[in-house]
């Protein structure tokens, strides 16, 4: 009889009552082991070693004691996994799908004491999946109640949980003050007021040696209104996202990087050290030091007291989106820097968000989908992956030509209300002296004109507001027709990992590929000499090629007319080029050609 090694797992979604000496964990072991013994004579065997995974959600794969089990399993040491009921082992159906690959790759199974059906069979399988899409939907019906209950409580000004800020102590549902923390609380609000820079501040607090909240090694058991609230994006210098609620507090980190807490809430013995900028931005912008309670973006009256009087607090509000704004729209040199923020959105109406990269000591910059940027533990990642990111400085120059295009088209027409011969000739001198870089206005005043540029797939429509339309063309607001204040401009674009580089407008940036015509010429030079009985070698020899060479060109010779068409004239994807057919041939179906070309 063949021995059948059987691995008892056990799971508790909740820490209440696994202190006691007979726990719900131990409950589910003692029926799983008279199971395995009732089962002895088909050879059943309980092997010693404990799965257990306390606390822990069926929601998610990431726990301790199931990972050390399926690492088991792996390995061969595990015939059997058996649970007390299904939902023991997960909640998810997607998640048992994963489960049930890895257990059939390995050769092993799982049972389940208290649900008896054979898997086997199409009704067992039904059976199953029934099962697990209730308790996948008790699990979010659960957390839906407890979002909705931690809105209400947050609403009625309640604390809800979480590390505690500095300058606060824990007093029920409410904050009580700690005096001396409130009072560096105090001193950092008045060095931004006096200095107006977190830099300043971050110099001048280290001058007087302030420090963070001292923490002790101790184990928070934060409510669940924190956990929720760990997956609430918190702005860092009104730019850098962040996790973490009202309460959290980044104690421990240095310039530009935050202390993670774990998921459980284990504190680390850390804390009373030195502020880091980011830590001095939070404290600065946390309501909670104005009496006030935010949650999910909304701010609401707290039941516990201010430490900052709330109007200095607003005021400080204000100072800090201003500094923002200065920062991401121009440079420290008063160059051009992110002309576009705020104005730039894309099909799904998610804004596109200024940020850059910095490489071999140059600095990118980019706008890219917000969505991308900002993650939360609820996000789509397919969703965040579908968002643009693009090169600003590109998109910027691109734009600024669109406009002056469409400005230069219908200036003859309609651009100006009763426009004089003058006017007209003054602005298209305008317009040519900014297009040959001769004019002396800056390029960002040209992109001051957009009220809102929205990018779909294949064109992006601008609306331009017409008060910088005049002021940048010299002429009374009234005098603007407001019809030719919007329109679109279409575009291709070519991915590149996750940059995507558009080309705005029909023949903006294009130019005719010489080498590809050159290629489709020898591409139809090889195909006469096959059909007049040359060799491949012979051509080859001919050309001193090599006959690899000689049959990525010949494909060439079968392209679609049209695609030869579009070619000749300049107007294919950007994306086809010699390079890119040399590696990728096109098929010989002409339909199969233009549905692949579509996509470049």
């Amino acid at each position: 009889m063949k021995k059948i090694r059987c691995a008892i797992y056990t799971r508790k979604s909740s820490e209440e009552g696994l202190e006691q000496e007979f726990n719900s964990l131990h409950a589910q072991r003692e029926a799983c082991v008279s199971y395995i013994t009732s089962q002895k004579h088909e050879g059943w065997v309980l092997l010693p070693d404990h799965y257990d995974d306390g606390g822990i959600s069926g929601g998610t794969l990431e726990r301790a004691g199931l990972q050390r089990l399926l690492r088991d399993v792996d390995e061969g040491l595990v015939d059997q996994i058996v649970v007390y009921k299904i939902d023991r082992l997960t909640r998810s159906l997607a998640d048992f799908a994963k489960l049930v690959e890895r257990l059939d790759a390995a050769e092993a199974s799982f049972v389940s004491v208290t649900q008896s059906f054979n898997t086997a069979t199409s009704m067992g399988r039904l059976t199953l999946n029934v099962l697990l899409s209730f308790a996948q939907f008790e699990r979010e019906v659960t957390a839906e109640r407890i979002r909705d209950k931690i809105a209400a409580s947050k609403k009625k000004g309640l604390w809800m949980g979480g590390n505690v800020p500095l300058g606060y102590e824990p007093d029920g549902r409410t904050l009580k003050i700690v005096e001396d923390e409130a009072r560096t609380v105090r001193t950092l609000f008045d060095l931004y007021l006096e200095h107006g820079s977190v830099k300043a501040v971050k110099q001048q607090a280290d001058r007087i040696g302030l420090r963070t909240k001292a923490r002790g090694g101790t184990e928070v058991k934060p409510s669940k209104a924190a956990e929720s609230a760990r997956n609430e994006p918190v702005s860092i210098d009104g730019a850098t996202p962040v996790l973490g609620s009202d309460e959290i507090v980044i104690a421990d980190c240095s310039d530009g990087q935050l202390a993670n807490q774990s998921a459980k809430g284990t504190r680390n013995a850390a804390g009373n050290l030195p502020f880091c900028r980011s830590h001095i931005h939070h404290i600065l912008a946390n309501p909670i030091y104005a009496g006030r309670i935010r949650h999910r973006g909304q701010v609401y009256d707290g039941q516990h007291a201010a430490i900052i009087d709330p109007a200095i607090f607003d005021d400080v509000q204000q100072r800090l989106m201003a500094t923002a704004g200065r920062g991401r729209g121009q440079s420290a040199s008063g160059s051009m820097g992110s002309s576009l923020t705020g104005k730039l959105f894309d099909e799904t109406g998610d804004r596109l968000t200024p940020t850059h990269a910095n490489k071999k000591g140059r600095r990118y910059r980019y706008y890219a989908s917000n969505r991308m940027i900002v993650g939360d533990g609820n996000a789509d990642k397919s969703k965040a992956a579908s968002g643009w990111r693009l090169p600003a400085r590109s998109l910027e120059q691109q734009l600024s030509s669109a406009i002056q295009t469409h400005f230069r088209n219908r200036l003859p027409v309609d651009l100006l209300i009763d426009s004089s011969v003058d006017d007209i000739g003054r602005i298209r001198d305008l317009l040519d002296g900014a297009a040959s870089g001769k004019s002396a206005r800056k390029p960002e005043a040209v992109l001051s004109c957009i009220q809102q540029a929205t990018i779909t797939p294949g064109k992006i429509e601008i609306a331009l507001d017409g008060e910088p339309v005049a002021a940048w063309l010299s002429v009374q607001s009234k005098a603007i027709n407001s019809d030719a204040m919007s329109f679109s401009v279409p575009f291709q674009f070519r991915k590149r990992g996750v940059e995507t580089k558009l080309i705005i407008g029909n023949d903006q940036g294009q130019s005719i590929d010489e080498t590809l015509i050159r290629n489709i010429a020898k591409a139809h030079q090889y195909y006469n000499a096959i059909k007049h009985g040359q060799t491949f070698e012979e051509i080859a020899a001919s050309e001193s090629l090599s006959k690899r060479r000689i049959l990525q060109v010949i494909d060439l010779a079968f392209l679609a007319p049209d695609i030869v068409k579009s070619i000749m004239q300049g107007d294919q994807p950007i994306g086809l080029t010699a390079k890119r057919l040399g590696q990728n041939p096109l098929p010989s179906d002409w339909q199969a050609q233009r549905r692949i070309v579509a996509t470049l």
